[in-house]
C-alpha cells in the first residue's frame, strides 16, 4: 500500500518512512505543501497522512483543495495540533481520519489499514478470495486452509490484486504499489513476485492479461492449490 507523507520534522519524518515501511506500507515522504501537491500530481496513493503546520502554510489549505477537485484519496491528519477545535476543524474541512502527536505507530498503521478498507469498500479486516484469506494488520495469509509463507513484496502484490479481484493492474501499478522514490526497481521484479506467487498458489490462479497486466482468476472458476498441481 503506497501512500504519501507530509511531515517537516525530518526525524520523525524518516522514523515513520521506516515504521511504516516494517508495518507493510511504502511511504514517500515530503516536507512541505509545495513538493505535496507534485508528488499527488506524478503518482497514485492509497492514503495522505498529513501535518497541519508545514513551512509553507497549514495542511488545511491542501486538503481543500482535493476536496474542492472532488478528489476522494483518504487523508489522516496528524499533527501536534489536538484540540478539540482543532480536530473538527480538521473533519469538516473533509479528512477521514485526525490522530494527534505524540501517537503510536501501531495504531496509525492500524487506522491506514481502516482507510484503506473503507476506500475499497470493505467491512472485514481480512481479505477472501477462492480459498485464499490475507490479514494486512498481522501480514499473514493462507491458501484453502495452509499457512503461506509470502516475502514482504508477494504480500503487497498478492493484497493489491485481492483487494479488487476483478480489476486488472498493470506492471506499472504494482511497481508504484510496491516501491517508494528511493528504491531502484529492477525491469522484472513484478513478474519474479508473480511467478513466486504462482509456484505457491498453482499457475492459473493469476492472469495475466498479455499487454494489459494482472488479476486474480473469478472466484467461481478459481482451482484449488491441488488442481492446479495435477494440472
Amino acid at each position: 500500500m503506497r501512500i504519501l507523507v507530509v511531515e517537516d520534522d525530518s526525524i520523525l519524518a524518516d522514523g515513520l518512512r521506516v515504521g511504516l515501511g516494517m508495518a507493510g506500507f511504502t511511504a514517500d515522504v515530503v516536507s512541505c505543501l509545495e513538493d505535496a501537491r507534485a508528488a499527488l500530481a506524478g503518482a497514485e496513493y492509497r492514503a495522505l497522512v498529513l501535518d497541519l503546520m508545514l513551512p509553507d502554510g497549514s495542511g488545511l489549505e491542501l486538503l481543500r483543495e482535493l476536496r474542492a477537485g472532488r478528489a476522494g484519496l483518504p487523508v489522516l491528519l496528524l499533527t501536534a495540533r489536538d484540540q478539540v477545535e482543532d480536530r473538527v476543524a480538521g473533519l469538516d474541512a473533509g479528512a477521514d481520519d485526525y490522530l494527534g502527536k505524540p501517537f503510536d505507530l501501531d495504531e496509525l498503521a492500524a487506522r491506514l489499514r481502516a482507510l484503506s478498507r473503507r476506500s475499497d469498500g470493505r467491512a472485514a479486516a481480512q481479505i477472501a478470495h477462492a480459498g485464499l484469506e490475507l490479514d494486512p494488520g498481522t501480514r499473514s495469509a493462507a491458501f484453502n486452509g495452509q499457512p503461506l509463507k509470502l516475502s514482504r513484496r508477494e504480500f503487497a502484490v498478492l493484497q493489491a490484486l485481492a483487494e479488487r479481484p476483478g480489476r486488472v493492474l498493470a506492471k506499472s501499478d504494482l511497481e508504484d504499489r510496491l516501491y517508494g522514490w528511493d528504491e531502484e526497481v529492477e525491469s522484472n521484479a513484478v513478474e519474479v513476485h508473480i511467478h513466486h506467487l504462482r509456484a505457491k498458489l498453482g499457475r492459473d490462479f493469476i492472469e495475466t492479461l498479455r499487454g494489459i497486466g494482472y488479476r486474480l482468476r473469478p472466484e467461481e472458476t478459481s482451482p484449488s492449490r491441488s488442481a492446479s498441481a495435477s494440472s
